[in-house]
C-alpha cells in the first residue's frame, strides 16, 4: 500500500465518527468454585476430556455479535484484527486495539462466541484498500483510497447507503471474494470450536435499514439481524443486497433449515427502529397474520436487549411508572447525529404488550421472545466492564477525550452547558452486554438449542446469573430443598417456557448470583405486562430485597439498603448488597384467564459509568451531559401465561 493510501485510510479512521449507517449494526466452564459454590446453583464442572451434560443445565456466557475488519465500517475506523483474534480474546488473550494499546478480557474466559461480520461487502473494503488487487484499481476503490480522491469519507458513505436501498455497486461486489472470506470465518469458528470447553458458532450480520423519509439530515431505521448457525454452514450468504426485507431472510434461512442446517436469526437494537422492529405490519405494510408470527418465532426466538448502542428493554416515556426504566438510552438513529423517535415497537416490553393485544384480538402473537446480550463490538473485543472501557471502534476508543469523557484540549474544567451539548455517539456506547444460556453442557448443540427453547438471559455486561421458574404447582417448601431444580423443572417451566390454564395464581421461583468481580445484588424484580380491555398494561414488582428487606407493601419497593458510590472518586459502600437473592413469588394481582407475562430484572448496587471512570482518572469533572452513575442488570427471558 502506498503511503498516500496509509494516510488516506488514516483520515478516513478518524473522519467517519458521524458517517450514516456506518456503526450499524469460555475456555472452559468460566463458572468459579470459590465465587459460585456448586451446591448454590447445581451446576457440575466439565471433565477435561469428556462432555458431561447436567440435566438441570449450566449458566453460560458469550457474545453474539463481533465484527472483526471483515466488516466495511470496522476496516474503515482502523480495525486489523480478523475471526481468528476475535476468538483468542474470548479466550482470554489479548489482541490489539484500533487506537493503540492491547484488549483483554477481565475475569475469566468466555464460553461461547460467535463472529458476526457484515454479509454486505464482506472482506471487500479491505480489498479496496489494497492497490495490488483488482478491487484496489476499480473507481469505487480509487474514489475513497485513491491518491487523487477528493472527496474520499462521501465516496464510502456512497457505499453504505447502498445497503440501506439494496442496490449494490457491481465494480466491487464480487461475490467470489466475499464468499471466500465468508468460507475463512467459518474455518476459523470450526478451528476455535471445542466442544465442552468453548464453543465457536458461524455466523454473520444481516444489516437491514429502512431509509426514512423527511426534510431535513438522512437517517433510517435499524432492522439488523445476527444469523447463528447451528453447526455447518452454507457456502454463500444472504444479505441485504439479495434483499432488504427481514421476511426474505426468513424464508432462506427455513430453505437452510429444510437442507439441514439449522440457523436463527437475533435482532438488535430496536430502540432505534423507529418502531419498525416490533411493527404492527409487515415490512410491505400488509396485516400481520398466523402464519407471520409463526414463520417470525420459528426464526427469530430470542432479541438482543442490550448492546454498546443501548438497552432495548424500556424507554421512560413508554413505561413512567418504572424508575429503572432509563438504563443507558441510546440516543441517535444508527450511524447518525439525529435523534431517534420513540415508538411502542422500539422496545422489548411495549412490544410483548402489543404481542399480547394481537394475540387477543386476532389469535397469534409474532412477539413472544426471549432474551439475550452482546456486544456489538467493532474492534473484535466486546468492553464489558465500566472501569476498563475502550469504546466500539478505534476512533472512540482510542482515547476519554475522543469519547468526550473528558474535557476537550486539555480543559481541566467543562465548558458552559451551552457549548457543551453536542455529545458525539461514541459517549453514548455502553460496555455492554453477555449473552446467558442455560444448557445441558457447553456444545453447539446444547447452546444453540437453549436459545431455540429461549432458556436465555441477557446482561448489561457484569456475568450475573438469573433462573425463573413458574408453574401452578409449587409449594413454599421447594425454595430451600436440595433438590430445588430437579422440582422446579418436573412441575413447572423454565424462562422461555409457556403456563396454560391453571385453577389459581402462578408461583414463580427467581434466583440470581452476583458476578463475583463486580458489584453486590440490590434488588431482584418482576416485570409483569399484561391485557386489561385488550389494551396492554404493565407493572414493577421488587420481589427480593438485599440484606432480607421486604418490600413495601404500597409501593412494591425494597428499601433503602445503603449502597452508595461517590462519582467524583468512584468508591462505593455496599450496604447490605447481596452475593444472593432466590424467592418464591405468587402474583398478588393475578386474573385467571387474562393472559400475561413474566420476566425478572435483577439490579446491582450502584456505581459509576464508564465515562465517570475515565473522568476519575484524568483529575477532571464527569461530563455533566453523561450519566455519573448507574446499575447494571441482567434481564431474564419471560414466561408466558395463557389463559383457557
Amino acid at each position: 500500500m502506498t503511503n498516500k493510501r496509509v494516510k488516506t485510510l488514516a483520515a478516513l479512521s478518524t473522519s467517519m465518527a458521524a458517517l450514516l449507517l456506518a456503526s450499524g449494526c469460555g475456555q472452559g466452564d468460566s463458572r468459579d468454585a470459590a465465587q459460585t459454590p456448586d451446591v448454590v446453583l447445581q451446576e457440575q464442572s466439565v471433565e477435561p476430556e469428556a462432555i458431561t451434560e447436567n440435566p438441570t443445565r449450566n449458566a453460560y456466557f458469550g457474545d453474539l455479535h463481533i465484527h472483526t475488519k471483515n466488516s466495511f465500517d470496522a476496516f474503515i475506523f482502523g480495525t486489523r484484527v480478523g475471526p481468528d483474534d476475535a476468538y483468542k480474546f474470548a479466550k482470554g488473550e489479548a489482541i490489539p486495539h484500533a487506537g493503540g494499546g492491547e484488549m483483554k478480557l477481565e475475569g475469566p474466559p468466555l464460553d461461547f462466541l460467535a463472529v458476526t461480520d457484515h454479509g454486505e461487502y464482506l472482506g471487500i473494503v479491505p480489498k479496496m484498500a489494497d492497490p495490488s488487487s483488482a478491487i484496489g484499481q476499480t473507481e469505487t476503490a480509487l474514489a475513497v483510497f485513491g491518491e487523487g480522491a477528493e472527496d474520499p469519507r462521501g465516496s464510502f458513505l456512497r457505499v453504505g447507503l447502498t445497503i440501506v436501498n439494496g442496490e449494490e455497486i457491481d465494480e466491487i461486489y464480487d461475490r467470489d471474494e466475499m464468499d471466500s472470506v465468508w468460507a475463512a470465518t467459518v474455518a476459523a469458528a470450526d478451528r476455535h470450536n471445542d466442544p465442552g470447553k468453548f464453543t465457536a458458532f458461524s455466523g454473520y450480520e444481516f444489516t437491514a435499514m429502512r431509509a426514512i423519509q423527511t426534510d431535513g439530515p438522512q437517517r433510517a431505521a435499524n432492522l439488523h439481524r445476527n444469523v447463528i448457525f447451528r453447526d455447518g454452514a452454507p457456502d454463500r450468504l444472504f444479505t441485504t443486497l439479495d434483499s432488504t426485507n427481514p421476511e426474505d431472510l426468513w424464508a432462506w434461512m427455513d430453505e437452510q433449515r429444510a437442507g439441514g442446517r439449522d440457523v436463527l436469526a437475533i435482532p438488535h437494537n430496536s430502540n432505534a427502529s423507529n418502531g419498525e422492529m416490533f411493527a404492527a405490519e409487515t415490512y410491505l405494510g400488509e396485516a400481520l397474520s398466523a402464519d407471520y408470527a409463526t414463520t417470525r418465532m420459528r426464526n427469530e426466538p430470542v432479541i438482543e436487549i442490550s448492546q454498546v448502542k443501548g438497552t432495548s428493554e424500556a424507554h421512560p416515556s413508554l413505561s413512567p411508572n418504572d424508575e429503572f426504566a432509563g438504563f443507558e438510552q441510546y440516543e441517535y438513529f444508527i450511524g447518525s447525529q439525529v435523534k431517534a423517535t420513540i415508538n411502542i415497537g422500539d422496545f422489548a416490553r411495549t412490544a410483548l404488550g402489543r404481542g399480547l393485544e394481537m394475540d387477543g384480538a386476532d389469535g397469534f402473537n409474532p412477539y413472544e421472545f426471549g432474551f439475550i446480550g452482546s456486544s456489538d463490538t467493532h474492534l473484535g473485543a466486546a468492553s464489558l466492564r465500566e472501569e476498563n472501557h475502550w469504546g466500539k471502534f478505534g476512533t472512540d476508543g482510542s482515547s476519554p477525550e475522543a469519547r468526550q469523557s473528558v474535557p476537550p484540549n486539555g480543559a481541566t474544567e467543562w465548558p458552559p452547558a451551552e457549548e457543551n451539548t453536542d455529545l458525539l455517539a461514541g459517549s453514548q456506547y455502553s460496555a455492554s452486554g453477555l449473552a446467558g444460556v442455560w444448557a445441558e453442557a457447553n456444545t453447539r448443540e446444547h447452546i444453540f438449542d437453549a436459545m431455540a427453547r429461549k432458556e436465555t438471559f441477557g446482561t448489561s455486561g457484569p456475568r450475573m446469573r438469573v433462573r425463573l421458574f413458574g408453574s401452578f404447582g409449587y409449594n413454599a417448601d421447594m425454595i430451600d430443598a436440595p433438590d430445588l431444580l430437579e422440582q422446579a423443572y418436573a412441575s413447572g417451566v423454565p424462562m422461555g417456557g409457556n403456563l396454560d390454564g391453571g385453577d389459581g395464581p402462578p408461583s414463580f421461583i427467581a434466583w440470581a448470583m452476583q458476578d463475583a468481580i463486580s458489584a453486590p445484588l440490590q434488588r431482584m424484580q418482576m416485570v409483569k405486562v399484561w391485557t386489561e380491555e385488550g389494551l396492554a398494561t404493565e407493572r414493577v414488582y421488587d420481589i427480593a430485597c438485599s440484606g432480607g428487606a421486604a418490600p413495601d407493601e404500597a409501593t412494591r419497593r425494597c428499601p433503602d439498603n445503603g449502597a452508595r458510590v461517590d462519582p467524583s472518586t468512584c468508591q462505593t459502600e455496599a450496604g447490605s448488597g447481596a452475593a444472593e437473592l432466590k424467592t418464591m413469588w405468587t402474583d398478588p394481582d393475578f386474573v385467571a384467564g387474562e393472559n400475561a407475562i413474566y420476566y425478572v430484572r435483577v439490579l446491582e448496587n450502584p456505581t459509576c459509568r464508564w465515562s465517570s471512570w475515565d473522568a476519575v482518572r484524568n483529575g477532571t469533572p464527569p461530563n455533566p451531559e453523561l450519566t455519573e452513575v448507574l446499575q447494571e442488570r441482567a434481564w431474564s427471558s419471560p414466561i408466558f401465561y395463557t389463559g383457557e
